[in-house]
């Protein structure tokens, strides 16, 4: 089949390099020239881990391309997806649609014959119905049909996500429309996977509510692990306990600094905002964001009960900067409040992350940014463990000992075992382990 993918962020690039590989026939479109010349020269604007490659087999494959100019492609096309940002509105948090609605408008002058445009971006409830009324105005006579189909992909893992999907989930009632996204998910029966077919709104509500189920359940273990460190238990092990039972699972029950990333901060900022305005107000999810923002400006006090509770004229090693490993995605990224907070008692900060440096030197002035962990830890008071990547798990902790004015570390994510830390002489706290 023909796509055009309208977005080539983290949702656009992956999906249509995903569709390419299952074969069909992928334009990737985007505004921004700077990424669509390092596309069409071969490089990745993000991290990924095996997107180069997968993008790099279908373009040598003729099945993916990318364009400036997406009106050959939108003309030939079966779908259209919309994959561009959704970022949260200043000052009343609700999705900014704005990308959305001119893809929309470019989509209705250009479309030819039936086509199914499809929503891949996160949007509230009711976005379908306005990109079908702007698409109906421009062109009464279009035949097309506009569907929800939300992405749940990880970053990080975002290629097996798409390529074996716990689910598929695909808002629309119309028969052609939904003829064309089983033939484009075709490959995915091979593995059985689900297609729920819904309606409109019903699968624009279930992307959010997925993000917000997730987002409370990494808040709720938090909270646990709060409780654990004032009562003597051991998180990681309650973690275990709850999670063991098959109706609460053990995914998403790892404690740390709170949640950041592209979705679950402004996902659940945008759902509580379309609650209030239907008169619903969902006021779990008001407290989840309310609790991980807290949690997160809380960070640096951990930080300075390590070292007396005085920072100035300190110095502090962070280690990883993005929200998550396997990815340099800084949106809402923990070390965004914390290196900041770090910095305003008087601590210089020097940091290493593997891949988010380059976007962490636009977002945090006054950090020193270092070329690898042990020289990060180089001089520094205190080395703090902010994002859990695989080379800050299997640190040569003597080495770090040596190199470090005093052995304290901070270990946001338990990456390491207290009663080994206490017995190589480190003065050692984490998240809700005594």
């Amino acid at each position: 089949m023909r796509v055009a993918m309208i977005g080539t962020g983290y949702v656009g690039l992956v999906s249509g390099a995903c569709f390419a590989d299952f074969g069909h026939e992928v334009t990737c479109v985007d505004k921004d020239v700077s990424k669509i010349e390092r596309l069409n020269a071969g490089e990745i604007p993000i991290f990924e881990p095996g997107l180069d490659d997968l993008v790099a087999s279908n373009v040598r494959g003729g099945r993916l391309s990318f364009a400036l100019d997406g009106a050959e492609a939108i003309r030939a096309a079966d779908a259209v997806f919309i994959a561009v940002g959704t970022p949260s509105r200043r000052g009343d948090g609700h999705a900014d649609l704005s990308f959305v609605y001119a893809a929309a408008e470019e989509i209705a002058g250009l479309i030819e014959g039936f086509t199914v445009v499809v929503t891949k971006s996160t949007v509230p409830v009711g976005t379908g119905d306005e990109i079908e009324r702007i698409i109906r105005e421009r062109r009464p006579d279009a035949d097309f049909a506009v569907v929800s189909n939300p992405e749940f992909l990880r970053e990080g893992a975002a290629i097996e996500d798409f390529k074996r999907p716990d689910r598929v989930v695909v808002g629309t009632e119309d028969e052609r429309a939904q003829g064309v996204m089983r033939e484009l998910y075709r490959p995915l029966n091979l593995n059985e996977t689900p297609i729920l077919f819904t309606g409109r709104r019903t699968s624009e509500l279930t992307k959010y509510a997925a993000n917000a189920f997730l987002a409370m359940k990494i808040t709720f273990i938090n909270e646990m692990a709060d409780l654990c460190e004032a009562v003597g238990a051991d998180v990681q092990q309650v973690a275990r306990g709850i999670g063991l039972d098959k109706r609460i699972g053990g995914k998403f029950l790892h404690a740390g600094p709170g949640y950041g990333g592209s979705c679950f901060p402004k996902d659940t900022l945008a759902l509580v905002r379309t609650a209030t305005d239907a008169g619903t107000p969902v006021r779990l999810i008001e407290t989840t964001v309310s609790i991980n923002d807290d949690r997160k400006k809380a960070m640096a006090d951990r930080v300075a009960k390590a070292l007396d509770g005085d920072l100035k004229g300190k110095t502090v090693a962070l280690l990883g900067l993005t929200f998550k490993p396997n990815t340099d995605d800084m949106r809402d990224a923990p070390s965004l409040d914390v290196a900041p907070a770090l910095m305003a008692a008087g601590a210089t900060v020097q940091a290493f992350d593997p891949e988010g440096m380059h976007e962490a030197s636009k977002l945090l002035d006054g950090v020193v940014f270092k070329d690898g962990p042990y020289d990060a830890v180089t001089g520094a008071d205190v080395v703090v463990i902010l994002t859990e990547w695989d080379q800050f798990r299997a640190l040569d902790l003597d080495r770090v000992k040596l190199l470090l004015k005093q052995p304290v570390m901070v270990d946001l994510r338990n990456v390491y075992r207290p009663d080994d830390m206490r017995a190589r002489g480190f003065r050692y706290s984490s998240i809700g382990r005594a």
